[in-house]
């Protein structure tokens, strides 16, 4: 065992550490900053640079965007807005404007809102990733009637900007670039009719732009649907991306409620309408042009303003039933789009894919609530239509909330629930939450810090079956997932009925280090094998418990990271004076009061929805990729593991806690 911890071969010094410059970063680890290095990724890059175009656009700068996809890894997008600044940067004076942004992380002119009121691009990366991440990528900027030109690879300028002569009929900017095969393995390329989605769904998005697309006829296969060329502008917006939507689809309504608003400078727009019975509704909502396919406080300030003029005509017309209808109630069915345009949004990660700004809640209830009273009141048939509808679903819901209640209690006189659960006592599993946390510690903090009435808590002992490599009699057999199962009430496999869950929400709330995440990875696979409608349904959740508290005086932040922590000295003590930093170890460490005040408490705490989507934003399969990656990673065969963290090391080895 001392071998094991001998010196004899530590060598590690000073110069084991690696600094990254310029975008060498963006190389070593493109997950961090699009999401991977497949296919979904690949088209991440063209997202970024269309979002450019779309932001001249938007500013009013540009009418019109062409997108060209010349061969299956070689894409084209130009606009006419003013092109990018071909001047010398006044912070290096070797090099132009155009080279700084495509060669710098964060340059760009989005940051203080001078150039851009609103704009999908926030953080200067995205050009330059791009860059970064293309064997080959050229930018010509047609400005002030002369055209330039410069030329890049793997994010590294191959000469200066360069003149190419007179444009007196042009302006704006062009950019082509090739996807790096060295980093986009596995024969990913361009797919058009992924690309033709993006570009039609920004088209819509904004009523001033006109989008012309072009492809290479040997691109496209004899199955698909999408034009050569074709020229994508829609005077309507919202509401002629709702009608074609659902055209051929059961409607409720004839006029869909749709309108466009500003309020304090943002803009605001949205269509709505009710399918018929068998049709499945959706919600598409955007921000910025960005789609933000797991939703946000965008949406929720959408469902809020919907359901509150849904109770609000109820009062008008004396249903006092209308007081207990929900927003899944008087959404079921709706068919919605809805697009804002803020100052400065908050997204979670680069990859936009969730809106999280705060006051966007409130800012899109004001801007839709009003227009919406206004619109069932002109017409009160179709609002008391609307109103029935929801009150029938609300009825519907609460009878199967009783019998599952009925159906709850008789099944807890049945069975013999696990000793270590420490239950609620409430029965009504709208409210109720279900904590998942490693080991007796961690459990008894928790039992101290939960609301006794809606919060359960069930310790766990250490890690548990993976269930992705281990046989049914295994499965069947372990003590462990047996007790989990009783706990929540409901039978895995194909026996799972999602009526007979006995909470509201299941939470998995383990430490911040390896461990734990370990932990919460086999639980996730533990749910995604057996219960993936309880997934699907949206009730499991994962804790966001903080790893620092910051203290300066009466003043106390919790940081989730190192970055909110470096942030938070910056911002909310304003580098002044000495502040006290206290990590975590553990969740058992931690007092019942703080983890209550950070973790468990629904006034508070942070939690992030286990979703799973069966397409991304321009429709993609990727409930088909879910499987493959589980498989892979938690599944039996270790010769594919080990090929995929060989393939992907340097991708996912970022910050380890080890």
């Amino acid at each position: 065992m001392a071998d094991l911890f001998s010196n004899e071969n530590d060598d590690y010094d000073a110069s084991n550490i690696e600094v990254l410059e310029g975008l060498e970063p963006v190389r070593h680890r493109p997950g961090m900053y699009i999401g991977g290095t497949d296919d979904r990724a690949l088209h991440h890059l063209a997202a970024e640079i269309l979002d450019n175009s779309m932001d001249e656009a938007v500013s009013g700068h540009a009418t019109r965007i062409d997108i060209y996809l010349d061969s299956a890894n070689r894409l084209t997008i130009r606009d006419n807005g003013r092109g990018m600044p071909t001047g010398k940067h006044p912070k290096f004076p070797n090099q132009s404007a155009v080279e700084v942004i495509m060669t710098t992380l964060h340059a760009g002119g989005k940051f203080s809102g001078n150039a851009y009121a609103t704009s999908g691009g926030l953080h200067g990366v995205g050009a330059s990733v791009v860059n970064a991440l293309s064997s080959e990528l050229i930018v010509e900027i047609a400005r002030e009637k002369t055209l330039y030109q410069q030329q890049f690879s793997r994010g590294k300028a191959l000469g200066p900007l360069i003149k190419i002569g007179a444009a007196p009929n042009r302006r704006g900017t062009s950019v082509t670039f090739t996807p790096d095969p060295e980093i986009f393995i596995g024969g990913a390329k361009f797919r058009p009719t992924t690309l033709y989605r993006m570009a039609r769904s920004k088209a819509y998005l904004f009523a001033g732009v006109e989008i012309r697309w072009r492809c290479n006829p040997e691109l496209l296969d004899k199955n698909d649907s999408i034009p050569v060329d074709s020229t994508l502008h829609y005077p309507g917006g919202l509401t002629d991306f709702l009608t074609d939507a659902t055209t051929g689809k059961a409607l409720i309504i004839s006029t869909p409620f749709a309108e466009v608003t500003q309020l304090d400078g943002q803009k605001f727009e949205w269509a709505i309408t009710w399918l018929g019975p068998g049709e499945d509704g959706f919600f598409y909502s955007y921000c910025n042009t960005v789609p933000t396919p797991s939703g946000g406080t965008h949406e929720t300030g959408f469902r809020q303003a919907i359901v509150r003029g849904l109770r609000n005509f109820g009062d008008l017309v004396s249903n006092k039933k209308a007081a207990d209808i929900t927003a899944d109630d008087a959404l079921f069915g709706g068919a919605i789009m809805l697009s804002v345009f803020l100052h400065d949004p908050q997204f979670q990660g680069q990859t936009k894919d969730r809106l999280v700004s705060t006051d966007a809640t409130r800012q899109t209830e004001q801007a839709v609530r009003d227009r919406f009273d206004q619109w069932l009141s002109a017409d009160t048939g179709r609002a008391t239509y609307l109103l029935e509808a929801a009150i029938d679903r609300a009825d519907e819901r609460k009878r199967r909330k009783k019998e599952k209640e009925v159906a709850r209690k008789s099944a807890t006189k049945r069975l013999r629930l696990p000793g270590k659960l420490a239950d609620c006592s409430s029965s009504d599993n709208e409210i109720t939450e279900l904590f998942l946390v490693e080991g007796d510690s961690a459990g008894g903090s928790a039992k101290q810090a939960r609301d006794r009435k809606i919060q359960a808590v069930l310790p766990l002992r250490g890690k548990i079956l993976n269930v992705a490599s281990a046989s049914s009699e295994k499965l069947r057999g372990n003590l462990e997932l047996s007790d989990l199962s009783l706990a929540l009430g409901v039978r895995p496999g194909k026996d799972f009925c999602l009526d007979n869950l006995r909470y509201g929400r299941i939470i998995i709330m383990t430490d911040a280090d390896v461990d734990g995440a370990h932990i919460a990875a086999l639980l996730l696979t533990y749910f995604y094998r057996e219960m993936p409608q309880l997934v699907e349904a949206g009730r499991l959740f994962l804790a966001q418990p903080p790893l620092y508290r910051l203290t300066q005086g009466s003043k106390t932040v919790y940081a989730l990271d190192e970055e909110q922590r470096e942030t938070s000295l910056k911002t909310v003590f304003d580098g002044r004076g000495k502040v006290e930093t206290s990590r975590f170890k553990g969740l058992g460490e931690m007092p019942p009061a703080q983890l209550k005040e950070t973790t468990m408490s629904p006034n508070s705490r942070r939690l992030l929805q286990v979703a799973l989507p069966m397409r991304d934003s321009v429709g993609a399969d990727l409930r088909r990729h879910t499987d493959q990656l589980v498989n892979i990673l938690m599944g039996k065969k270790a010769e594919l593991r080990f090929v995929y963290i060989r393939d992907h090391a340097e991708n996912t080895l970022v910050n380890l806690d080890v």
